[in-house]
C-alpha cells in the first residue's frame, strides 16, 4: 500500500440483500481502498507524429491493486490535447469531471462536460478531446481488472500501440 490509500475495514452482516452469500450467523469484513487521486503520480503520454495527442493519467484500481473485477483510471488532458483514437478490450464508462471536450466517435461527436457520463461498448473505436480552455479532468471506469487499450498512433512512452493495465503481461 502506498502513502495515497489508507484502507477501512467495513462488517456486513449477512441477510438477504446482502452482496455476500454467507449463512446468517456469518459476517464479513471487506476491505475498501480509499485512494487519494489527486496524489498519484500521473505517467504522460503522447502521440509519436500527432503532438496533440497528449494527457496524463494514473491507475487507481485494477486487479489485484485496490479491486478484483474493475479497473479504475483518473487522467487529465489539457487544453488543445486529446486522448488518440483508439479501442478498448473491455466496457468502458467515464465521468466528466472539470473542463470541457468532444467525445469522438465513428458516428459522431458528442460534447462533455462536468457531470457528463458515457458508456462505451468494447472494440468501439473512440477519442476524447479537451476543447475549452481548461484542463478537461476526468475518471474511466473498466469492467475487468485488466485490459489493454490498441491506439492508432505509436504512444510514447512506452513506443507502443497497445497500453493497458500495469498487471497485464505484455
Amino acid at each position: 500500500m502506498t502513502a495515497n490509500q489508507s484502507i477501512n475495514t467495513i462488517t456486513v452482516a449477512a441477510n438477504k440483500h446482502s452482496p455476500f452469500r454467507l449463512t446468517s450467523a456469518h459476517t464479513r469484513e471487506v476491505m475498501v481502498p480509499v485512494v487519494a487521486s489527486e496524489q498519484l503520480d500521473r505517467a504522460h503520454v503522447q502521440g509519436s507524429r500527432d503532438k496533440s495527442v497528449s494527457w496524463a493519467g494514473a491507475f487507481a484500481t485494477c486487479g489485484g491493486h485496490g479491486a478484483i473485477q474493475s479497473s479504475t483510471i483518473v487522467y487529465e488532458i489539457e487544453r488543445g490535447g486529446h486522448l488518440g483514437w483508439h479501442t478498448d478490450a473491455t466496457e468502458e464508462t467515464q465521468y466528466i469531471i472539470a473542463g470541457s471536450g468532444e467525445l469522438r466517435m465513428e458516428d459522431g461527436k458528442h460534447a462533455v462536460g462536468p457531470g457528463s457520463v458515457f458508456a462505451l461498448p468494447a472494440n468501439v473505436r473512440h477519442d476524447l478531446a479537451n476543447t475549452g480552455t481548461e484542463t478537461l479532468r476526468a475518471v474511466a471506469f473498466f469492467a475487468a481488472a485488466m485490459f489493454t487499450q490498441n491506439f492508432d498512433e505509436v504512444m510514447l512512452p512506452p513506443k507502443t500501440h497497445i497500453l493497458g493495465t500495469p498487471n497485464r503481461n505484455g
